[in-house]
């Protein structure tokens, strides 16, 4: 069964902080300080998590709050500063439409690919191409360069292909919030027979009718930390009178 355990995560990432150079820095430019000085920012806050197979889990939270850092410290694209993050399962991650596509490129060739970068060989992908191309319903324009192809197109193609491969944890990051009413309601339905089987969704999203419609699981993060953690609804309700009361203070004189 799939299962995605953090305990107390730091995750750290550097940034420059622009800054008056002093006589010192001047003097010695030439090490490439120029008057920029490394800062840390945490991105992650001592996260504790536990997430079992059969779980779609709502990621929320404002503009900085540690949403995307949390998906991809879960799909070891950022390395983590502290703490422990083990996953049992396939991952599969949806974070950019155009990660690993070729806009030149037949949307043939871009499923082989997108496969390959995510790990599959000639024979898994000759295995589960049918099933990719069923999903899509794009078989008459595969033969088209990706340019040719709709930002739904595009978005379908890259949930087949990140789905079909007997994925077990998949994360999400806003992928969906553009996609029309037929996209969504296709990868909907993917999700929910992910869930069915066992499996993980992960969404971190701005859109709280969707984390509503889809999540049975919401996780509120403020300034890297877990604000509160629960059933989706109890969990919208907390964050949306947060927001309210923060709207509601006055300014100071």
């Amino acid at each position: 069964m799939a299962q995605i355990v953090l305990g107390n995560v730091d995750l750290l990432y550097p940034t420059k902080v622009h800054s008056r150079p002093t006589l010192k820095e001047l003097l010695f430019s030439f090490l490439g300080n120029h008057g920029q000085a490394s800062k840390m920012v945490q991105g992650l806050d001592s996260v504790t998590l536990r997430i079992e197979g059969g779980e779609c889990v709502g990621v929320l939270g404002r503009n900085g709050a540690g949403k995307s850092t949390l998906l991809r410290a879960i799909a070891g694209v950022y390395p983590i500063s502290a703490g422990s993050c083990q996953t049992d399962g396939k991952i599969a991650s949806l974070f950019d439409i155009a990660a690993g596509f070729e806009w030149n490129a037949t949307g043939w060739e871009n499923i082989e690919l997108r496969a390959y970068l995510q790990g599959e060989t000639p024979t898994t992908l000759r295995d589960r191409l049918d099933a990719i191309v069923e999903f899509t319903d794009l078989r008459d324009m595969l033969d088209r360069p990706l340019k040719c192809f709709s930002t739904g197109r595009i978005m379908l193609l890259s949930f087949a292909i990140a789905t079909c491969f007997d994925t077990e944890i998949l994360l999400i990051d806003e992928f969906l919030s553009t996609a029309d009413v037929q996209v969504r309601e296709k990868a909907i339905e993917r999700m929910l027979e992910m869930i069915r089987a066992n499996g993980i969704v992960m969404v971190a999203s701005h859109d709280l009718a969707f984390l509503r419609q889809i999540c049975n699981r919401a996780i509120w993060l403020e300034q890297g930390r877990v604000r509160e953690d629960g059933p989706t609804e109890c969990v919208i309700e907390s964050y949306l009178s947060s927001a309210q009361t923060k709207k509601q203070v006055p300014l100071a004189a």
